[in-house]
């Protein structure tokens, strides 16, 4: 039977609080960390896209088609204007 001089102390201290340093990212680390990923799913979804032209699975008309490249090209044209213009030519508006 332990007596009370056999018995274990258990001291559990709490870890000490190391101060982390941020490194502030910077606007161009910024944006290749979100555009990077961004670009590779829009890839592969038009990879998987891709799958539906098999015409042992599928069967779609040329008007099909040139309709749904249409908008794919719109949404790029889209994208790539919001790039290339300033915001002042975007939101600019006369009658």
């Amino acid at each position: 039977m332990p007596t009370e001089k056999n018995k274990l102390k258990v001291v559990v201290k709490k870890p000490t609080k190391v101060k982390e340093t941020k490194v502030k990212e910077t606007k161009v680390q910024t944006f290749k960390r979100i555009v990077e990923p961004r670009v590779l799913a829009v890839l592969s979804k038009i990879r998987i896209l891709g799958n539906c032209s098999n015409q042992n699975n599928y069967e779609y008309t040329t008007e099909q088609v040139v309709k749904i490249f249409s908008k794919i090209q719109e949404s790029l044209d889209n994208a790539m204007n919001l790039f290339t213009k300033s915001k002042k030519e975007i939101e600019s508006f006369e009658l």
